[in-house]
């Protein structure tokens, strides 16, 4: 009727809609499915506990109350005050078959003193209540067993502390230390990637939770520098990072100096230390060269970058609930992944427990968990996606509704909430469609990293996933790019996800040349803001980590101290990314479907259209422009579903 068709033109936004990509929702559903039964099964079969706390050789979890397993005598005991894994021969330790040969006890306390004796080991024990002989042997006879030498550790016992790494008892005499290191990390590393990064987590979890606060504090900081522009502070931010580009670069280099030419670096570990210290040094330089080099490419065209983020920022001011998106965006992520993370150690250690001959329990892995591991790590790339699709989709909604409204000085009430509704409704489909493709893209990446790093002797077969690891990762940026235009013309337009790509794609093309190089300029200095806030939250890593020159491996926590910087400053920056997208495709609709006239004004403000002229006319140089910045569309026609 009319008074539809009126609606339509004022309302800009497809009131009237319908569901998009119905079956991927119900595919993506149908895959939580599955995810919740392997959580139960994860859940019921394993033991996280044995892996986050330690367990002795009779299947006893440090710790806590144990129950007992048929056919070993000394399981199911109390271990509540014994959190301490203490190996009877820490000095002599050897593997066999992804076991460790000496036997190990749950005790209270590591012992601070070499004991050279068993009257030692017993003087030991009824001080400081911990004993350090196997349980069955009462402490009174500890010198008057025949068996003792059996059942007691091996003498001397060298001097240990406990340390954050498994709660194991670690030796302090040098030989023994580093014959008890390298034993430990072969074994780690024989096992697999995530045994390694969690047992450099585990060391150093007060540091990396310290970091990634600072981290969070930065980007809080950056949102209100780029909110609240002012081109003093951007010149200031500007000044920072380069400072920090070759401050931290500098460092890098010392610190594989130092460590490189220490005479005390012996350990496995160490040795680690210094050759991803090397990697992060070579990697630091070459950002640094790049990045300064595009900073005085680009040095003239600041100024328009500053006023795009000051447009952007007026946007958002209309919109102010869009500067909390990211907070809620992070915390679900971070309960999706805590919850992830949970499952796949109950799936690490999901086995049966089997006693030997010797008494001694052992944990018979159970079939299948390969693939259900598998199954689980897609579950965190799609589903890590598909919340990021969702942030992306509320943005683009809110700015849309806001951008084809007529009285800017009047926006529509509550365009986040109702933007939210709208997604809920009728569009997670598309989310989900979006998420999934990115999600084909990224595994294959992930695999041939793998591949990477077991070939990585070879040179030829380097060579060759290289390319294909740049081919990956320039296809999946490209889908990222354009998936979150499609959110945009979904928003708008109501149509699924391909047809939405189309003629987002069909759009920008006919326009690249006028919006690709304004949109850039933001782009640019946005992803200086992310490299602020990983290089002084880095420096500070390098920092805290550098007085620990023990076991752990700590370039790894390192590492993720830098992931979780770059993660928390991109999904707070993110937002000014996708407003200022949404904006410039909404500005490519307006100016195609409108020619300013009174019959058909244009939606978008003054200060926008000013900036795109003078940016095109400062891109094009002396080449004749009229003063629209489009070519005009004879047969312009009020906005319809494209």
């Amino acid at each position: 009727s009319g008074d539809s068709i009126s609606v339509l033109q004022e309302w800009r936004p497809v009131v009237y809609r319908k569901c998009t990509d119905t079956l991927w929702l119900l595919l993506f559903c149908l895959f939580w499915a599955g995810l919740m039964f392997i959580s139960g099964y994860a859940v019921v079969a394993g033991a996280a506990e044995r892996l986050v706390l330690g367990y002795d050789s009779f299947g006893n979890i440090c710790g806590r109350k144990n129950t007992p397993v048929e056919g070993a005598n000394l399981s199911g005991l109390d271990m509540t005050n014994k959190k301490y894994v203490f190996f009877l021969n820490s000095c002599g330790l050897e593997i066999q078959s992804l076991k460790i040969s000496s036997l190990s006890l749950c005790v209270s306390s590591c012992p601070q003193e070499q004991l050279n004796s068993l009257e030692d080991l017993q003087s030991f024990a009824r001080n400081n209540g911990s004993f350090l002989c196997v349980y069955n042997l009462n402490v009174s006879n500890y010198t008057l067993n025949p068996k003792a030498a059996q059942l007691c550790p091996t003498l001397p016992v060298p001097p240990s502390k406990s340390f954050p790494l498994f709660n194991r008892c670690v030796p302090q005499n040098p030989e023994c230390y580093s014959k008890y290191a390298s034993v430990l990390i072969s074994m780690v590393n024989e096992m697999d990637v995530f045994h390694r990064i969690l047992s450099g987590i585990l060391a150093g979890r007060d540091t990396v939770i310290g970091l990634s606060v600072l981290a969070l504090a930065f980007s809080l900081i950056l949102v209100l520098v780029f909110r609240f522009i002012q081109t003093l502070l951007i010149h200031t931010l500007i000044a920072l990072v380069v400072f920090g580009l070759l401050f931290i670069s500098g460092v890098l280099w010392w610190l594989h100096y130092d460590y490189r030419n220490d005479p005390s670096t012996e350990l496995e570990t160490e040795k680690e230390n210094v050759k991803f210290l090397l990697g992060y040094a070579i990697f630091s330089t070459i950002v640094t060269v790049i990045l300064l080099s595009l900073i005085f490419v680009l040095r003239k065209r600041l100024q328009f970058a500053v006023q795009l983020l000051r447009i952007v920022g007026k946007i958002i001011g209309r919109i102010p609930f869009l500067l909390f998106q990211p907070l809620w965006t992070f915390l679900i992520l971070i309960v999706f992944w805590v919850f992830w993370v949970a499952v796949l150690l109950s799936l690490g250690t999901a086995g049966t427990a089997e006693s030997t001959s010797g008494g001694q329990v052992e944990y018979r892995a159970l079939s299948g968990i390969c693939y259900m591991a598998w199954y689980h790590f897609v579950g965190l790339i799609w589903t890590s996606e598909f919340i990021l699709a969702c942030q992306q989709m509320v943005i683009a909604g809110a700015v849309v509704t806001c951008y084809f409204n007529r009285n800017k000085n009047n926006p529509p009430p509550h365009p986040v909430l109702s933007s939210i509704s709208v997604l809920f409704c009728y569009h997670l489909g598309t989310a989900v469609k979006g998420s999934f493709l990115i999600t084909i893209l990224r595994i294959p990446r992930i695999v041939l990293l793998y591949l990477y790093n077991i070939l990585n002797q070879k040179k030829n077969a380097k060579c060759l996933f290289s390319c294909c690891f740049c081919w990956v990762c320039c296809q999946e940026s490209c889908l990222g790019y354009f998936s979150q235009h499609a959110y945009t013309a979904t928003a708008i337009n109501g149509t699924n996800f391909c047809t939405s790509a189309k003629d987002a794609v069909c759009i920008l093309a006919r326009n690249s040349a006028k919006l690709a190089s304004i949109s850039c300029f933001g782009d640019f200095l946005l992803f200086l803001g992310k490299v602020f806030v990983v290089c002084f939250t880095f420096f500070g890593g390098l920092m805290a980590f550098n007085y620990h020159r023990e076991l752990q491996a700590w370039v790894v926590p390192l590492l993720l101290v830098g992931f979780f910087a770059y993660v928390m400053s991109h999904s707070f920056l993110s937002v000014f990314e996708v407003t200022a997208d949404a904006m410039f495709l909404c500005f490519a609709i307006d100016m195609e479907t409108n020619d300013g006239t009174a019959e058909k004004p244009y939606f978008v403000d003054q200060e926008l259209l000013t900036f795109v002229s003078q940016s095109n006319k400062l891109t094009e140089g002396q080449n004749h422009r009229s003063t629209r910045p489009f070519q005009d569309n004879e047969d312009g026609t009020e906005l319809q579903p494209m």
